[in-house]
């Protein structure tokens, strides 16, 4: 079950086909989700991509720097790739 913060929402109105209310439903009967609410925003969170590859790598230069010597050369390893 993924996390889902009820402090965290705005609450809206949607219309949903009878089937995926049935299944939500099931969801919360059978200790899935919390909330028909929680059920359909793991569904959302779980179809909606993450931040780019290119945003988090710049992150992570900020914070760490590049990746050094020895990380490129435990990569290579880990990949089973050749030492140049």
């Amino acid at each position: 079950m993924s996390r889902y913060d009820e402090s965290m929402t705005v609450k809206i109105t949607v219309s949903l086909p009878d089937h995926l209310v049935e299944e939500a439903r099931a969801a919360v009967a059978d200790g899935r989700a919390r909330s028909v609410s929680a059920y359909v925003a793991s569904a959302m969170a779980a179809r909606t991509p993450g931040k780019p590859l290119l945003e988090l790598l710049e992150e992570w230069y900020a914070e760490s720097g590049p990746p050094s010597e020895e990380d490129y050369a435990w990569a290579r390893a880990a990949l089973g790739l050749e030492d140049d």
